[in-house]
């Protein structure tokens, strides 16, 4: 999944080893569908992990975070990214959860992304730019039903 991830650092921003490892150790919810996609999301309750989940924890009280998804170019178009996300909201909302929340580059663009995310429902709640790289970002959500 490290390789996967790192291969698309201009949307997800690249890891190292250990900083990947800490990263999913923090995950209440981590899928992947072999060696081509992967979805990792954190929750209200996990230490903030940047200030993107950060920009969420301050204005959210329960969520569930997408911090990446990650499909590569060979698995794109055929609903893996779906299939990853509805294995996600069926498992928040089984925990009781509100919403799903994101965000998605604004730049360096990803069109790509944000057709899809509004297309599974996602509405946007702010944008910021992430200190750390200068990346513009589109904060999302999408609710959930209840449990």
């Amino acid at each position: 999944m490290l390789a996967l991830n790192n291969r698309f650092a201009a949307e997800v921003n690249a890891l190292d080893q250990a900083g990947f490892a800490a990263l999913v150790a923090q995950c209440w919810h981590a899928r992947c569908t072999g060696d081509d996609a992967f979805l990792l999301a954190l929750d209200h309750a996990a230490p903030m992990q940047g200030p993107n989940h950060g920009w969420f924890q301050a204005r959210l009280q329960r969520f569930a975070y997408v911090d990446r998804v990650v499909v590569a170019a060979a698995g794109q178009g055929r609903g893996l990214g779906r299939l990853l996300y509805q294995d996600l909201f069926a498992r928040a909302a089984a925990r009781g959860l509100p919403l799903v929340a994101c965000e998605v580059n604004l730049e360096p663009p990803n069109p790509g992304s944000m057709a899809f995310h509004q297309a599974l429902g996602f509405s946007p709640l702010g944008e910021a730019t992430d200190p750390r790289n200068g990346k513009r970002v589109r904060y999302l959500s999408r609710p959930l039903p209840p449990g």
